[in-house]
């Protein structure tokens, strides 16, 4: 009997955000061949010990050093304050050999951190998370910015489904500000008609079931069954969550879908390397555009 997993064409992110990071290698170092040896830089700012936040930093400072950017690494006490944050990220914002700048999220409760004004004190131009509200607003009127980064993973396995978006109905599953909002714009630019759900939706079930495209973005560990879709549907699961058994697992349940979907994404080894490739992607074009390259 056929397994159901096999039914779907599997979008594997691992291997395409290596294939993006060996692209931007020879870029990098075109930077820093008209840049007095300098690469471009990336510099991450870790405040507290929440331990996922360690694994992603270091995640990302790997990246660098796999594609040749220098990483400025800093490390604060979870009770640093908030003037501090700010007075660290106006240094990196004045230092000319930073292009990118990324605060980890979140940042430590019980500090009175306002992580509003943490990503609004960073320069536009340098915000390699695409999360300043100048870009935001930029990327909500089509104009060109710094684009989040998971979205744009996101788009670019869309692209590689095939999947055009006139006459096509997507699904965002989710409305935060780092994925949810920024994807649907991201969709509509792309002519897609674009529904956003969330924990208000009446029937998220109907909702989903007319979807070409899904986006699930909510958080909640297989929330989105495979009965729910469209046959042939395109399924980007943008959720970690932690199941049962320890293993990670997605916001759609990877297995029923997989009977359903034209293509998926799995979890882990979806959506999350595309993130970080598409935040040494930012870092990487803002050093051209500084550079008039």
């Amino acid at each position: 009997m056929e397994s159901q997993v096999s039914k779907a064409n599997i979008l594997n992110g691992k291997e395409l955000s290596v294939a993006i990071l060996e692209q931007l290698k020879p870029r990098a170092a075109a930077i820093a061949k008209l840049n007095n040896d300098n690469p471009p830089g990336l510099a991450t700012v870790l405040v507290g010990e929440d331990p996922a936040s360690h694994v992603y930093v270091r995640n990302k400072r790997r990246a660098c050093e796999k594609v040749g950017l220098t990483n400025f690494h800093y490390e604060l006490e979870g009770n640093t304050g908030q003037a501090k944050l700010l007075a660290l990220i106006d240094e990196l914002n004045c230092n000319i050999e930073v292009d990118g700048i990324l605060v980890q999220l979140p940042l430590p409760k019980g500090f009175d951190y306002d992580e509003n004004e943490v990503l609004a004190a960073i320069a536009p131009t340098k915000d390699a998370d695409g999360f300043h509200p100048q870009n935001q607003g930029a990327l909500m009127q089509g104009t060109e910015a710094p684009v989040p980064c998971t979205p744009k993973g996101v788009m670019r396995l869309l692209d590689e489904s095939g999947m055009q978006g006139s006459g096509k109905h997507a699904v965002v599953v989710g409305r935060s500000n780092i994925v949810g909002k920024p994807v649907a714009m991201l969709l509509l630019a792309q002519n897609f008609t674009v529904t956003i759900c969330h924990s208000r939706t009446a029937d998220l079930a109907l909702e989903v079931s007319r979807a070409d495209v899904v986006v699930a973005a909510v958080g909640v560990a297989k929330l989105i069954k495979g009965e729910w879709l469209k046959q042939g549907a395109v399924v980007l699961d943008v959720g970690i969550n932690r199941g049962d058994d320890g293993k990670l697992v997605g916001d759609v349940d990877f297995d029923s879908a997989c009977a359903r979907a034209s293509y998926i994404t799995p979890v882990p080894g979806g959506v999350g390397p595309m993130t970080i490739a598409m935040l040494l992607s930012n870092t990487v074009e803002a050093a051209e555009q500084r550079l008039g390259l």
